[in-house]
């Protein structure tokens, strides 16, 4: 009676299917052996790639006879969701087959490690249809966000599955804790000259700390797609250097007339850019995986384990000198700071509900600092903390006036550092065990990379970015 009455359900929705896409102009006989042809996903991983890539394929070439987004009828919209939603749940099925061989096959049974923004194009090559093409993404990438169909939606999807397993997870943690390439390559420059200028951010000895400031003055020190790539490889150097003892994070002066002339330490995501499409969804897994995760967890060298149980990383602690305010992002590297020194007309604020998506990796850290109701009114409710309150203490370990941050932070170096710095990385593991052991946190980023890549292409972003940012009056 039950595969029965499943059966029955199944039929229901491939008859509605098919009535989605012949009202939208489909050709009928294209529509239903679309439909007919939906795989059944087995344990033989040849035959489910030939007959899942025939499959998307076919729905690909569906949703190619529609009109662009924008220009689509309700009944083309509907149809388009469709195609997408059945394509999407298809992957999800021979992924939760097959998304540990296919992870060993791009990995070379976990001897070689790939970042994230690698993997998933390769993963296009081995399995086509299962994640986008770079041509894909590229031809999307010029669109404005609300004209977009969100190809890159498939990319969360596999990596998703793949840091649901426990195995591929924590070496897919382990590829994204390695010191990118471009720090390698300029690490003995940095020891030489004891700066490195990238542009979006710079990195300068000053004596026992590695200082590492974000510079986007125009847009506020916000981040984008442009100051992700340089300001992960600013902290690699600053965590190498092995002439400094504690690194430090800083905001850089900006223009903006408001502000003109004041440090800021950041402004979060550019929402402007977010709003224009120019903010890919791999930007926030490279960020949180990468940058982030390293200043909680340092550096993975070699083969060691990152995992605190097994290993360990190279690692420092980390100073955040917090200048006016720090929103979104900004806040989310307040959360794996070791101290925190902020001005008394400082604020923070996670502003998630008026743009649409998961501030992060907040949604976990967060709770810790400030208890899980004041994290929900912060996180859902756009709550602010101001610095100079008892909530805001509870992040910020020092509050001080504006002009005497500078003094405060060399204070806080010279402090952690004038007995040394020997036992720091072995309490920051013992914390971190106890806190957000690498295990737990491959766990919520399997969850973050699924839905986040449905948040950042849902039309409430559009409409939340429209209603409280004035995104469509702004210009770039």
């Amino acid at each position: 009676m039950e595969r029965a009455g499943t059966a029955r359900a199944k039929a229901f929705v491939q008859e509605n299917t098919i009535e989605y896409l012949q009202r939208a102009g489909l050709p009928a006989k294209e529509a239903s052996a679309w439909i007919k042809a939906q795989p059944r996903v087995s344990a033989d991983f040849q035959r489910d790639v030939a007959s899942t890539r025939k499959y998307w394929r076919t729905g690909t070439n569906l949703l190619a006879k529609l009109p662009r987004r924008l220009k689509r009828t309700a009944a083309q919209q509907t149809a388009a969701d469709a195609i997408l939603r059945d394509c999407r749940r298809s992957r999800e099925q021979f992924l939760t087959r097959h998304a540990d061989a296919i992870y060993r096959k791009l990995t070379k049974n976990l001897g070689a490690f790939v970042r994230v923004e690698d993997l998933v194009y390769d993963a296009a090559r081995l399995v086509p249809g299962l994640t986008p093409t770079r041509q894909q993404v590229d031809a999307e990438s010029a669109l404005m966000q609300s004209e977009k169909d969100g190809v890159e939606i498939d990319q969360g999807i596999f990596l998703a599955q793949v840091l649901a397993l426990p195995d591929a997870g924590m070496h897919l943690c382990h590829a994204m804790l390695a010191p990118k390439p471009e720090a390698l390559e300029r690490a003995g420059e940095f020891i030489k000259n004891g700066v490195v200028d990238f542009g979006p951010a710079r990195v300068e000895r000053r004596g026992k700390a590695a200082v590492v400031t974000v510079c986007n003055p125009r847009y506020l020190n916000a981040e984008d797609d442009g100051t992700l790539a340089d300001t992960e490889t600013a902290a690699d150097i600053a965590i190498l250097d092995p002439l400094s003892e504690i690194c430090v994070l800083r905001g850089g002066p900006v223009r903006h007339p408001r502000y003109a002339g004041r440090n800021i330490f950041s402004a979060g995501i550019n929402l402007t850019h977010l709003y224009r499409g120019m903010i890919p969804y791999l930007w926030y897994i490279r960020r949180d995986m990468g940058i982030v995760n390293k200043m909680l967890r340092g550096l993975a060298l070699g083969d060691a384990s990152p995992d605190e149980t097994y290993g360990g990383t190279r690692e420092k602690p980390w100073i955040a000198g917090l200048d006016t305010f720090a929103i979104g992002g900004g806040c989310q590297y307040l959360l794996v700071m070791d101290w925190v020194i902020a001005g008394d007309d400082a604020y923070m604020t996670l502003p998630a509900r008026k743009e649409g998506i998961i501030p992060g990796v907040a949604n976990l850290r967060l709770p810790r600092f400030v208890g899980a109701r004041i994290a929900r009114q912060a996180i859902m409710a756009g709550r602010r903390l101001d610095c100079d309150t008892p909530e805001g203490r509870m992040i910020c370990d020092e509050i001080v006036s504006p002009e005497d941050l500078d003094e405060a932070v060399e204070r806080a170096v010279e402090r952690f550092t004038g007995s040394g710095v020997v036992s720091s990385a072995g309490n920051r593991r013992a914390l971190r065990v106890g806190e957000e052991p690498l295990d737990t946190f491959r766990r919520y980023m399997a969850v973050y990379c699924r839905e986040q890549a449905y948040c950042h292409f849902s039309p409430a972003l559009i409409a939340n970015l429209e209603q409280h940012w004035n995104a469509a009056q702004r210009k770039m």
